[in-house]
């Protein structure tokens, strides 16, 4: 079997061809232009890179996108103070923290400091504790674009084995909760998971964002599984170049699974399509709007099934007013 190869890249145009389409319409219906806000913090070549991706398609689909540049050496309060102007301020919608920051900037303190209703990230403790509650919440990008691909290749998902290999907040974590509401039965693994091969081997879709080259090989698939590979590492070849290579080794599952995500080009766009997507959803929730109905070529796919739930964000100025006690 040669598995075919799920292209995130073209799931993702047509993803930011729904935002765009849903931007046009707020500004022709409410007059509503989202903003997103960018911070990065120092000169990190691979935050550059990937802040200037997302500011250059967030311009393209029609926000009104903001970079703000601080040095490495920033006083935390300096950007937490940056981040409160921010959060007051209304034209923006969406507020983006890149990571890594400096070891000397408590991260949990500036992702806390993030209005969780423009927390576009979906990192907020609010939100992390509202998606495992099953509460209107903002989902971090990344498991959103996984649940979007595999839904793209099979339709039902009710009683399919999944096993994630990595627990990340960021990523394993909520990706379990997406893949349970949607029905899945799904095992939580890391690379210290007894038997975590013959784990796999049983299971209908392996996901692998444990962050370890090659990890999953072509014998730990059971014939026709499908094989998610959020890994990003940077590989020597035989020639001495280095490469971007997965988590899964790509030539050995390729031949056991039906489909299967390249690295690059398979999760990578799509999450930064979704960063799109959970501006927009911030945008229409922080103002009471809704765009369900507004045309008929719009199916919201990230308001689509399990995702239905993540809108409604409650404002940081409401936070102390919640019962927190839901927790």
């Amino acid at each position: 079997m040669n598995a075919i190869q799920i292209d995130g890249k073209a799931i993702a145009e047509t993803l930011r061809a729904q935002v765009a389409r849903d931007l046009a319409l707020l500004q022709a219906k409410f007059n509503v232009i989202p903003g997103l806000a960018v911070v990065l913090v120092g000169k990190d070549p691979a935050s550059a890179v990937y802040v200037k991706a997302k500011i250059k398609q967030a311009q393209a689909v029609g926000f009104k996108s903001q970079q703000f540049l601080l040095p490495s050496n920033v006083d935390e309060i300096e950007l937490l103070r940056l981040i409160e102007e921010l959060n007051a301020n209304d034209a923006i919608d969406g507020i983006l923290v890149q990571l890594p920051l400096p070891g000397h900037i408590d991260r949990s303190r500036v992702l806390e400091t993030i209005d969780p209703a423009k927390d576009v990230d979906g990192f907020h403790p609010y939100n992390v504790g509202r998606l495992a509650v099953g509460r209107p919440a903002l989902a971090p990008c990344t498991p959103l674009g996984v649940v979007h691909l595999i839904k793209t290749v099979v339709s039902n998902l009710n009683g399919l084995d999944v096993v994630v290999i990595g627990r990340s907040n960021i990523v394993g974590k909520p990706l379990g909760l997406l893949l349970g509401d949607a029905g899945c039965t799904v095992t939580s693994a890391q690379l210290q998971t007894r038997g975590l091969p013959d784990l796999c081997r049983k299971a209908d879709i392996v996901v692998a964002a444990a962050g370890c080259a090659s990890l999953v090989r072509g014998d730990w698939l059971k014939q026709g599984a499908i094989v998610i590979d959020i890994g990003i590492n940077r590989a020597i070849d035989s020639t001495g170049a280095a490469r971007l290579v997965g988590d899964v080794a790509f030539a050995e599952a390729s031949k056991r699974a039906s489909y299967i995500t390249p690295v690059p080009g398979g999760v990578g766009p799509m999450t930064v399509a979704y960063l799109l997507a959970n501006t927009v959803t911030a945008a229409v929730s922080r103002r009471r709007l809704s765009l369900v109905g507004s045309h008929p070529e719009s199916d919201h796919p990230w308001l689509s099934a399990s995702e239905s739930r993540f809108v409604q964000v409650n404002s940081r100025n409401a936070l102390d007013k919640c019962d927190m006690t839901a927790f």
